[in-house]
């Protein structure tokens, strides 16, 4: 596949203006694209702020349209089952911050715009989680099946407990108590974030991260965790709250003091690299060129810059080459490196590795295809 063809969702991204020399075939091909990236709504928001969404062919534009459609109907589900949390959490006096998608829907802010949710993320206190999780399961969200090493895990290692997903509306909750995993490296206090939180002026019971920190957290769920399926999505969402953020001034300082409080300096030089150059977000180059940031050296960045570019495209077979399936496995042993310590990283990959070569083992052969 062409480089050009590889790149067309990106690039309109970066620059809508592009949509006016697609053909029919480029668009047959980016409507496959950003449908596999989550970004078909998104696109169609992007071409609607530049009045462009007119001038698409009919044809792509009816795919752009429904699921922009599909995206309104989530944000109204959203707004609807946020309240409902809220509600159940009432009674606790506890801190409730509203984490990612939510987030931008509940806040009005631009990363929000044809935005696709699998479920709602809140943070609570740590000592509050108990609490929490019978409450929500008392108003109605159950546990899933999930295998007794797993839930284990999530409750000793991870920033979450297991997600819960509502008996009748089918909404799932994920319930967090701070935003990187307990065996990290990291060294990050959750407590800084609640502290930091805003309150919702529409239900001030409610909170979002403050702006530094809602960055933070995009860069480093994208960059440090190696699942890159919505990478490109999470990316954008990281340009559109740049670009929201950014215009104010202070905010920038404000940023890079913020990651190196948080202990969160790499993620974020990665975050402001990336953007930059991907999807063209205009961060002043003294920040992007901090040191403060403690960028990489030549020798890394000669490695990371090919791993990432290619893991930050949509996972569709027309934007991989022959180097993305390492880049990719590249990155998820490299996630899982920062994610833990090597006394419970070699027995969690080992046990995972048996268990995906049972599951193999167990499944069928799949049917001759019928001509």
């Amino acid at each position: 596949m062409p480089s050009s063809q590889r790149d067309l969702l990106r690039g309109l991204l970066r620059r809508p203006q592009g949509a006016t020399t697609l053909t029919i075939s480029d668009w047959d091909l980016v409507v496959r694209q950003a449908r596999r990236a989550g970004l078909l709504a998104r696109l169609a928001c992007c071409l609607e702020e530049e009045q462009l969404l007119s001038a698409v062919p009919a044809e792509p534009r009816r795919h752009l349209e429904a699921e922009q459609a599909v995206a309104r109907k989530l944000s109204h589900d959203v707004r609807r089952e946020v309240r409902r949390i809220a509600a159940a959490l009432a009674g606790l006096e506890t801190p409730i911050v509203l984490l990612k998608g939510a987030a931008y829907v509940m806040a009005g802010l631009p990363a929000a715009a044809g935005r696709l949710f699998n479920d709602i993320d809140i943070m609570v206190p740590r000592e509050r989680l108990d609490a929490v999780e019978t409450a929500l399961r008392a108003a109605g969200w159950v546990a899933g099946d999930i295998d007794p090493y797993d839930e284990r895990y999530y409750r000793r290692w991870m920033h979450q407990i297991p997600p819960l997903t509502h008996g009748t509306r089918g909404t799932t909750v994920d319930t967090h108590h701070t935003i990187v995993a307990r065996t990290t490296r990291l060294e990050l206090r959750a407590s800084k974030l609640f502290a930091a939180a805003v309150p919702l002026a529409s239900d001030p019971a409610l909170s979002i991260l403050a702006p530094a920190d809602m960055v933070l957290h995009s860069a480093t769920h994208l960059l440090n965790e190696g699942d890159f399926d919505r990478g490109l999505r999470d990316l954008d969402d990281l340009h559109r709250l740049m670009r929201h953020f950014g215009r104010d001034p202070a905010f920038w300082e404000t940023l890079v003091a913020r990651a190196a409080e948080l202990d969160l300096r790499r993620p974020l030089f990665y975050a402001l690299r990336y953007c930059r150059e991907l999807l063209g977000t205009p961060v002043p180059e003294r920040i992007a060129a901090a040191s403060a940031l403690q960028p990489p050296g030549p020798l890394l960045s000669a490695l990371m810059d090919p791993l990432f570019e290619r893991a930050l495209r949509p996972s569709h077979a027309s934007c991989r080459d022959g180097l993305s399936g390492i880049a990719l496995f590249v990155l998820y042993i490299r996630a899982h490196w920062m994610l833990m310590p090597v006394r419970i990283l070699v027995p969690h990959l080992l046990r995972k590795a048996v268990m995906r070569w049972r599951g193999a083992e167990a499944e069928p052969a799949a049917p001759e295809p019928q001509h």
